[in-house]
């Protein structure tokens, strides 16, 4: 069984994730390229009760892209800022501002960031 340096075994804390218990959205939300979905999902990563160490394994494995722990991996280094493709907007869309998660203290170190 792995163990992160939480008291949580992961197969227990997967079960307690926010994301678990949202039907069919894993595949789309979390791993999407859109904005307004990724949006979404790390909205969902910040009412999370386990945020902590999904962010952690994200880190560990060095997670290839997607949302995880509310932050976007994209080459496993977390993405501070996404934007559409094409020209900037001179005015921001509402579904374009994510929304920022704050990293644990403990974790910080450990970030990478592109």
């Amino acid at each position: 069984m792995t163990m992160t340096t939480f008291e949580y075994p992961v197969e227990e804390w997967k079960a307690l994730a926010s994301c678990a218990s949202v039907p069919g959205t894993v595949g789309n939300i979390f791993f999407s390229e859109e904005i307004h979905e990724i949006s979404k999902a790390k909205s969902i990563c910040a009412r999370c009760p386990v945020i902590s160490p999904c962010l952690e394994g994200a880190i560990e494995r060095e997670e290839p892209c997607g949302v995880w722990g509310g932050q976007l991996f994209m080459n496993g280094k977390v993405l501070m800022i996404k934007r559409r493709r094409g020209r900037p907007s001179k005015i921001l869309r509402p579904e374009e501002q994510m929304p920022q998660i704050p990293v644990p203290e403990h974790l910080q170190e450990l970030l990478k960031t592109a």
